[in-house]
């Protein structure tokens, strides 16, 4: 058996291929429109690990998504956990639970799913303004 992918339903392909493409660093493996069955499949991954994939699934009957927090989180590692937490952040991503502990930090993606990122390695050392951010909302 092998890992595929996991499925993430979306309700703006911009604003979502702006946060986990430009902001978040993944890239865009491949795409299937198929408007004649009403949805869309945008698979995006780390080129770390191209074969570990998100599917991001756009339905063009507009639906509410609600309660992303009941999904879990996606988990990421990442090379520097402050870069990347302050290229969101400029980037108007909320900083749900800041990386206090130079190892783990959560935000949210547009549409309310969980996102886990985890310095790669040991922890960085804790810095500012990281060390003394409160949480905001959930994560």
């Amino acid at each position: 058996m092998r890992y595929l992918h996991t499925m993430v339903r979306i309700s703006d392909v911009d604003a979502s291929l702006r946060f986990y493409c430009d902001l978040l660093g993944l890239k865009e493996v491949r795409r299937s429109d198929r408007p004649e069955h009403g949805y869309m499949l945008i698979f995006v991954a780390a080129d770390e690990n191209p074969d570990s994939q998100i599917e991001l699934t756009y339905n063009y009957d507009p639906e509410e998504y609600t309660g992303g927090r009941n999904f879990g989180h996606l988990a990421f590692n990442v090379k520097d956990i402050y870069a990347t937490c302050q290229r969101l952040q400029d980037g108007g991503v909320t900083i749900n639970r800041p990386p206090r502990d130079g190892r783990m930090a959560f935000v949210r993606s547009p549409d309310g799913i969980s996102i886990e990122l985890l310095q790669d390695g040991e922890a960085l050392a804790p810095a500012e303004p990281w060390a003394s951010m409160e949480n905001t909302g959930s994560w």
